[in-house]
């Protein structure tokens, strides 16, 4: 029987970077960890990085992208990224000098699907603050898994993709009381809580509530190191969606292998 296998290979501000296989497709969505280290995660899962036959990026943030050029010139693994991702990629200084120079990387338009593989990606255009970002869902024919981060907000049409989907790994990225009463500065604070910034634990569990009828399960990914911690985002979740449910927390510091989804 055919599994889809999903790892996060880290999920947070210091690096994000998930692996995802179906039958003899393997892809890694987003690379903002170093090429060592996401070999040496991989490795410690079975899996031999230069297998990997795509990495496809969400947008041009550092910790989404910073290690996908070493990892495309070492392992020639080709890149997937927007146009806009890849004008701001290739702009913005600080995250140029990480990245070096793509060859011939496979530019889509946000909002469009294309095939790797096995796989259909679906993208969906989000209004997290970066150029022409989009979060993602994946369908081998069978089953279907969304990797949904650096959202913004509950956006237009974002319910409608969570109802179609198997299972999620979903940004659920401030506690409310821990930001406002946190160290951060008013504008920082601001930005986070804005429809251009994350989602609080509240407002990822009431995502899931009106629309996540069919998931097997949810992982909840891209905490933050000062303003969340792994056991308010699960018990906001649980106290809002229940416990029917299995949830995960996608680890900032070390690998995290979630249930294979099986057809």
């Amino acid at each position: 029987m055919n599994a889809f296998r999903i790892i996060s290979l880290q999920s947070g501000s210091n690096g994000n970077c998930y692996f995802i296989e179906s039958g003899e497709t393997r892809l890694l969505i987003d690379a903002g960890i170093t090429a060592s280290r996401t070999a040496d995660r991989l490795n410690a899962c079975g899996i031999d990085v230069s297998s990997v036959q795509g990495i496809i990026i969400s947008h041009a943030h550092s910790d989404h992208i910073s290690g996908a050029g070493v990892l495309h010139r070492r392992y020639k693994i080709p890149v997937w990224l927007t146009r806009g991702t890849y004008h701001q990629a290739t702009t913005s200084p600080n995250v140029a000098r990480k990245l070096g120079k793509l060859q011939e990387p496979h530019l889509f338009q946000a909002g469009e699907s294309f095939q790797l593989g096995g796989l259909t990606i679906e993208t969906m255009s989000t209004p997290h603050d970066a150029q022409d970002s989009v979060c993602f869902a994946f369908d081998d024919g069978s089953v279907r898994f969304g990797i949904m981060t650096d959202l913004g907000c509950r956006f237009l049409g974002l319910g409608e993709m969570v109802e179609t989907l198997d299972a999620i790994l979903l940004e659920s990225n401030y506690d409310e009381t821990m930001l406002a009463t946190g160290a951060y500065p008013e504008e920082t604070k601001q930005r986070i809580q804005s429809d251009i910034g994350h989602l609080s634990n509240v407002e990822s569990a009431k995502l899931i509530q009106k629309y996540g009828k069919k998931l097997r399960w949810a992982c909840l990914g891209h905490l933050s190191e000062h303003n969340n911690t792994p056991q308010k985002a699960l018990q906001t979740h649980r106290t809002i969606i229940g416990d029917s449910l299995d949830l995960f927390i996608a680890s900032r510091y070390q690998y995290t292998e979630v249930p294979t989804l099986e057809h």
